[in-house]
C-alpha cells in the first residue's frame, strides 16, 4: 500500500505541474505575445507524457493492492479506500479528494485556454478576411489556395 501511496504522490506533483503549466500556456495566450505558445504547448505536452507513465505504474500498483485486499484487478481509488484498513483508508481518501480538486482545476483551465486559443484564430481569421485574401489557405489535399486578390482604391492624396 506504501508503494501505491508513493505513486499517487507523484501523481499528485505532476497534477499541479500540468495545473502550473496550463497557468503559464493562458498568461501568453491572454497577453497575445504568441512568441511562446508553441513553447509553452511543448512543456504541457511534456507534463502529460510523464503523467501517462506514471498511470501505468499506478494501474500495477492498485492491482497489487486490489489482491492484498481481495478485491477485483482494476480498482477505483475509492474501492482500495473503502476496503483498505486506517490508516491507509485515510490516506488514499485524501488522495482522492486531492485528484478530484485537481482534475476540476485543470479541466477549467483547458477550457479556457481553448476559448482563448479559438478567439485567436477567428481574430486572425477575420483579419485575412479584411485583407481580401482567403481564410482557407490550405486544400483537404493539403495544396495552396490561391485566391485573386480584391482591388482597392486608395486615395494617396491624403
Amino acid at each position: 500500500m506504501e508503494k501505491l501511496s508513493l505513486i499517487l504522490w507523484r501523481e499528485r506533483e505532476l497534477l499541479e505541474r500540468l495545473s502550473y503549466k496550463l497557468e503559464l500556456e493562458q498568461l501568453v495566450l491572454a497577453s497575445g505575445r504568441t512568441r511562446w505558445l508553441a513553447h509553452s504547448t511543448k512543456e504541457v505536452e511534456e507534463v502529460l507524457e510523464v503523467l501517462r507513465e506514471t498511470e501505468v505504474l499506478r494501474a500495477i500498483a492498485s492491482d497489487e493492492v486490489a489482491e492484498e485486499l481481495g478485491l477485483a484487478p482494476a480498482p477505483t481509488l475509492a474501492e482500495i479506500a473503502e476496503a483498505a484498513p486506517e490508516p491507509w483508508r485515510g490516506i488514499f481518501d485524501d488522495h482522492r479528494t486531492a485528484f478530484i480538486t485537481a482534475t476540476r482545476e485543470i479541466a477549467e483551465l483547458s477550457e479556457s485556454n481553448r476559448g482563448l486559443i479559438t478567439a485567436g484564430y477567428r481574430s486572425a481569421r477575420e483579419t485575412l478576411m479584411s485583407l481580401g485574401g482567403s481564410a482557407d489557405s490550405y486544400s483537404a489535399t493539403g495544396t495552396a489556395v490561391m485566391d485573386t486578390p480584391r482591388r482597392r482604391l486608395l486615395d494617396r492624396s491624403l
